[in-house]
């Protein structure tokens, strides 16, 4: 018996259990430094290159990297995530293995609306930048009731950070927790956030490298605004929602005494109209383009233009500009240059003043209302002008809101800060496709999404958001004498002074004292998008400029593992930031996950109310049981949420302790380097080399699921036919007990390493009745390996299956006689052609011993198939 071996049955259970199993083996994995990445055996990569392709002295690269998406810490965990990041796991187990170093860190994804969406309900507070910050200000006990968040307490921006870094830490707490119960193999010490220093210091350290080579830019532009949040939005973050809505026909008027009828939805925003726009080919119309009419109620001239976007058969065929209704209005007001008349603020209330050539009367009845308000009260006025043509018309149409947002956007003029992504500059657009092109995408079909996404850009990405809670725009303005920014030339720092605030630190060449003062400084007030920082999170976790051999390990990445919903923001950006600063991809594959539906196949989400919470049943039915459930759903594909799939995946883990405990009680800890010489051993191997095959090469592919099935199939037939066939050889003593006992010891072996990423806790257990070291950092079973122990003889895995046929056929005798399955069969006889009794002479020892057989007489016959007839 080698070193690796412990003696068999000392260390073995008398009553193998699942419970507790997650307490023991989390803590001993820690303890133990199980999965901690070690960088010394991680070779150096090509940056140039984002490959698995061998190096040229014919070794692999021996680092694996995954880029873990860092869950939003702003609620809770649900059996989305669960699933999600199970699978990453899962690849993550196997490729440790297989002799790679993985690099598996985990990120907590704090910055952001969402965390100060919950700090402002939690603590009943809001932020007020013009208030000092109070070192002494002690927060109200959370929650806090409705009251207090309908009357909010107002206090300073580093007051309310402080509160939200509070808040996020308790949060993650609780997330770690459930991810360690999960068995994630995660190396906890390679942790980071979102909002840390290291992540304010990698994400103002790329801006400021975009800004000097020109990629970012600042712009003063219509811009999709949440009035909720008061925050700028980008494209990436829309999504639409059907609302109910209702066109109004309003009559405008040209110079001929022609009456123009104009179908709206929004006739709040007739002070902002600019225009009218006809298709080009629009007969109609045609003699009114380039002329004039002038608006109903405010008697506005305003030009007729031609332009292909407007459709002929919406409404009645020509529409109203305004600055701004939605998103064609701005491609209209840019491509037409039409003038600008804004009427809503950021409150998203009408202003006070009308715009520029809009009559004060009867302007002055809106000024200061509601979107919603002023509706009502305009439809009033237009209808008393004798301006609104017949009732209105009800209608369901699409409306675009924040995505995380609960008001619809409205589209305001604001000075921003931009990104380009290929929106505007088709080279760039061309060199990102070309970058997905190079991504191998698991599933392959997702690849057609991003290239969709890429293709359809209509601007740059925003990355300035109004908010607090963020990482600072890294720059500040010189104030003119009388006290103007001049935001043409910002002033920026040196890299080495990352992280700032430029609300709390001075530009370099001043001093706090000239804050705010004609002739001094002032700091931009904007925080950056969180994808703006999260689309870093290779650079964040592979310490990028802060530990360059880290970095020069591990980047470019080898796996991003991600929901299919924000391959348009996360992946997309990724990929952006990559390309622009490194010229390379981030990393090499990515695999999307798919949705979690309910028993009514609908997609679970907070908002529905349909999601299911983890703890409770990692706790009910253990982790392995949940991780089972989660690896029978693959990549990009869809799962029900289905408690019966959990239950069986408990059962397997049970079946797989209890396999074990009997396996090793027949001596199989003894013999597990010696050869297997009798023709049942030799075939049951020679299956179990077919099933080791065919779960690497799944496993390989991304495919877990196929893995999972392929061996949980074989263990079955392992646990209900073989060890039957065997169990008594084994018990006896000469050299067939030790082909058993030496099969047994190597199926065993094989087998808990082939279930090891699924099932870690069951399989560890095991392990560590008979084995040193833990199973997860055993080398993944290979048919070279399986081969050994039949020293190159070939096993006929036939023949396994038809010992089983033959011993499930007395099993059914016996069952419908209602007998014991021990119970004694005086005589059977064996039916079938010559060539399959000749095979089952060679496991007709076996077969007796297993069926409780007195005398067995084989009998050629005419029957296609083998057919076992028993007399009691």
């Amino acid at each position: 018996m080698t070193d690796s071996v412990r003696t068999a049955r000392a260390g073995v259970p008398e009553r193998p259990t699942l419970d507790g199993l997650e307490e023991t083996w989390s803590r001993r994995w820690q303890e133990e430094g199980t999965y901690t990445f070690d960088r010394s055996k991680a070779a150096v990569r090509d940056r140039g290159e984002v490959s698995d392709s061998p190096s040229p002295d014919g070794r692999r690269s021996d680092v694996y990297a995954i880029d873990t998406p860092p869950p939003t810490v702003s609620g809770e965990l649900h059996m989305g995530h669960v699933f999600s990041y199970t699978h990453t796991d899962l690849v993550a187990r196997f490729q440790r293995m297989r002799g790679r170093t993985v690099f598996y860190p985990m990120g907590w994804d704090d910055n952001g609306l969402p965390t100060e969406r919950r700090a402002q309900n939690v603590y009943g507070v809001r932020c007020d930048p013009s208030l000092p910050y109070d070192p002494d200000w002690q927060a109200p006990q959370a929650p806090v009731n409705d009251a207090a968040r309908r009357d909010p307490t107002p206090i300073s921006r580093r007051n309310f950070i402080e509160l939200c870094e509070r808040l996020t830490l308790a949060d993650e707490q609780v997330f770690e927790a459930l991810w360690r119960r999960l068995g994630l193999s995660v190396d906890w010490s390679l942790t980071y956030t979102t909002i840390g220093p290291v992540a304010r210091t990698a994400s103002q350290r790329a801006f400021l490298r975009n800004l000097a080579r020109g990629e970012a830019y600042q712009a003063e532009a219509p811009t999709l605004w949440d009035v909720g949040f008061a925050t700028a939005v980008a494209q990436a973050e829309l999504e639409d929602r059907e609302r109910s809505g209702a066109y109004h026909r309003l009559r405008f008027h040209a110079a001929d005494g022609r009456e123009v009828l104009i179908d709206t939805t929004r006739p709040e925003l007739l002070p902002a109209c600019v225009a009218l726009v006809c298709h080009p080919d629009d007969g109609r119309y045609a003699d009114l383009v380039g002329a004039s009419v002038r608006t109903p109620l405010f008697g506005v001239e305003v030009p007729v233009r031609a332009h292909a976007l407007a459709d002929p058969a919406k409404g009645t065929g020509i529409a109203m500009v305004c600055t701004f209704g939605d998103l064609t209005d701005v491609t209209w007001w840019r491509e037409l240059a039409l003038e600008t008349r804004v009427v809503i603020g950021r409150d998203g209330r009408l202003l006070a003043e009308p715009p520029p050539g809009v009559p004060a009367q009867p302007y002055a009845a809106l000024a200061g209302q509601t979107v919603n308000g002023a509706r009502r009260a305009i439809v009033e006025l237009l209808a008393d002008a004798g301006d609104l043509v017949g009732e209105a018309r009800p209608i369901t149409h699409p409306v675009k809101f924040y995505e995380r947002g609960d008001r619809p956007l409205e589209i305001v003029s604001t000075r921003q800060w931009y990104l380009r992504n290929g929106g505007r500059d088709a080279d760039l657009r061309e060199a990102l496709l070309a970058r997905g092109r190079e991504l191998r995408w698991v599933p392959e079909h997702m690849l057609h999404r991003y290239e969709h996404w890429v293709g359809g850009l209509t601007g740059d990405w925003l990355v300035s958001r109004q908010r607090f809670f963020g990482v600072p725009v890294p720059v500040w303005y010189r104030l003119d004498g009388a006290g103007e920014p001049d935001r043409s030339q910002p002033l920026t720092p040196d890299e080495s002074t990352l992280p700032i605030d430029p609300s709390e630190d001075a530009p370099p060449g001043y001093d706090e004292s000239q804050r705010g003062a004609p002739g001094g400084f002032v700091g931009d007030p904007d925080v950056l998008d969180t994808w703006a920082t999260s689309s870093l999170t290779p650079q964040i976790a592979g310490g990028w400029e802060r530990d360059p051999d880290l970095f020069r390990r591990v980047f470019p990445m080898d796996l991003r593992p991600q929901g299919q919903e924000i391959i348009r923001t996360w992946l997309f950006a990724t990929v952006v930031r990559a390309h622009l600063e490194h010229g390379t991809l981030p990393w090499r594959t990515a695999e999307l996950s798919g949705w979690i539906l309910d028993p009514d196949r609908k997609k679970m989400s907070k908002s529905k109310g349909n999601v299911v919470t983890p703890m409770a049943l990692l706790e009910q039915h253990g982790s392995d049981a949940v991780r089972y459930w989660a690896a029978n759903g693959r990549p990009g594909t869809d799962l029900a949420f289905d408690p019966a799939q959990i239950k069986v995946g408990r059962r397997l883990a049970t079946k797989l302790l209890n396999a074990s405990r009997f396996a090793l009680g027949l001596g199989a800890a003894d013999a597990l380097r010696a050869p297997a010489t009798e023709p049942l051993d030799r075939a049951m191997l020679a299956e179990l080399a077919s099933v080791v095959a065919e779960a690497t090469a799944a496993f390989e592919a991304y495919d877990h699921t196929a893995a999972l099935q392929t061996t949980e199939s074989f263990f079955w037939r392992f646990c209900d036919d073989y060890i039957e066939l065997v169990k008594e050889r084994a018990y006896g003593t000469g050299a067939g007990a030790d082909s058993a006992r030496a099969a047994l010891a190597t199926a065993l072996s094989v087998q808990l390493r082939l279930f090891a990423p699924v099932l870690p806790y069951a399989t560890e257990e095991v392990w560590s009745w008979w084995r040193y070291g833990s199973v997860h950092r055993a080398p993944w079973p290979t048919t070279y390996e399986v081969g050994r122990a039949i020293q190159g003889s070939e096993g006929d895995p036939e023949l396994l299956r038809l010992a089983a046929d033959a011993l499930g056929q007395v099993r059914r005798a016996k069952s419908e006689r209602k007998l014991s399955m021990k119970a004694e069969v005086p005589l059977a006889e064996a039916l079938g052609p010559a060539a399959l009794l000749d095979q089952l002479t060679l496991v007709v020892d076996d077969l007796r011993a297993a069926g409780h057989i007195t005398k067995l007489d084989l009998l050629p016959d005419r029957t296609p198939e083998l057919v076992i007839a028993c007399a009691f």
